[in-house]
């Protein structure tokens, strides 16, 4: 048995994520609890309309358990296995939803919880969940006699640490996507064993369509193709934080683009690669380079070594170099982007500031003649007053 869960928030996404039948055979909502609402998304709205009472950012929590096909649980062990969970995470008897989805023929349910204590509109904390997990998965396994899942919190006896899954956002991401972790982790492991410091690390990922940006909470991040973001530590085989940033110590970690910009250059990139060719087509063959001439291009490539984020500079490794020039461009490109929104909005904001001056000034000679202002004609012009006066 597996147990996963985190808080969360957003009523209206979960609701669509819990009702979803294209990639579920079958989902069914198997209870509503201490809400007026009778239907899923109500439910969820109005647990989300409670702790907007309260200073939550996080306001539900979303747990799911899972077994395999040939586990599957009855009425009345799914709802056993669900009290001792909210049990043990201290939800006794807050309002909650009950979802189960089928797919494949394995069967697995969904729980989302609400956090918000109505008596003093406090959150209830959501420490060392991952162990409540397995402590209750473990629990659960002895009482209906299923075959036991190593963890990596509790009951390791001496066992390695398995193998970290990914989690329910990197599921999401994948679907989005259509990058798996299990995917981005083999190329992106083998590009770093095929490499040996930073700068080449990060030209072999731009090669690959990869962009390396520095992270909100983590020192490295990775964009895929598709925009997904993957942390570089959990994208590499047999790698620590520490071994990362030891392997990143030639790089100026400030030089590097924001997970926006990246996200940004990676747009850019699609936008491209869709534009068709503006090339005309070649009738014949292109002629061969000799070898000296090759070997002469090749040597001033070389001398040129373009630099990628400000003045890194790179080793030239088999043809890389003019890919290491469209990475500068690239990122170029993105923060020529950012200046150019900050001017036009430096100008609206100049244009709007005239306008309110030229008003004034109007208004001002008017009450100088000795009219009043009218606000409701201010801004029409006074036709046919002139012939009477």
């Amino acid at each position: 048995m597996v147990i996963k869960g985190t808080s969360c928030a957003g009523a209206a996404r979960l609701a669509v994520h819990l009702s979803r039948t294209d990639t579920n055979e079958r989902a069914e909502v198997r209870e509503l609890r201490g809400v007026a609402a009778e239907n899923l998304r109500g439910a969820l709205l109005e647990m989300e309309a409670v702790a907007s009472g309260s200073r939550a950012t996080k306001p539900f929590y979303h747990a799911s358990i899972n077994t395999p096909a040939n586990e599957r649980l009855t009425d009345e062990q799914r709802a056993h296995a669900i009290d001792t969970l909210e049990a043990r995470l201290g939800l006794t008897g807050q309002p909650r939803v009950v979802v189960v989805h089928e797919k494949e023929g394995r069967e697995h349910c969904h729980i989302v919880w609400s956090r918000i204590q109505l008596e003093s509109m406090r959150t209830i904390s959501d420490s060392h969940n991952y162990r409540k997990h397995e402590e209750v998965a473990r629990s659960l396994e002895r009482e209906f006699g299923h075959e036991r899942v190593q963890g990596a919190h509790v009951e390791r006896e001496g066992r390695p640490r398995p193998e970290r899954t990914p989690s329910h956002a990197e599921m999401l991401q994948a679907e989005r996507t259509g990058l798996s972790p299990q995917q981005v982790k083999a190329q992106v492991t083998e590009l770093w064993r095929s490499t040996e410091n930073g700068k080449d690390f990060f030209v072999a990922l731009w090669n690959a369509g990869y962009v390396l940006a520095r992270g909100d909470r983590r020192d490295f991040v990775i964009i895929d193709q598709r925009g997904g973001t993957h942390s570089l530590a959990r994208r590499i085989e047999g790698a620590t934080a520490k071994d990362v940033r030891a392997r990143m110590a030639d790089l100026d970690i400030g030089r590097l683009p924001s997970i926006a910009d990246a996200k940004r250059v990676q747009v850019a990139r699609q936008e491209r690669d869709a534009m068709p060719s503006m090339e005309p087509q070649r009738q014949s063959e292109p002629q061969p380079v000799p070898a000296a001439r090759r070997a002469d291009e090749d040597d001033e490539k070389r001398k040129a070594r373009p630099d990628i984020a400000d003045g890194l500079h790179w080793t030239h490794k088999g043809g890389m170099v003019a890919q290491q020039r469209s990475a500068n461009n690239w990122l170029e490109e993105a923060r020529k982007h950012r200046e150019g929104r900050r001017e036009q909005t430096a100008r609206k904001q100049e244009t709007s500031g005239a306008e309110e001056t030229r008003m004034r000034k109007r208004q001002e000679l008017l009450r100088e003649f000795g009219r009043e202002p009218d606000d409701d004609r201010s801004n029409e012009p006074d036709v046919g007053r002139g012939r009477s006066r």
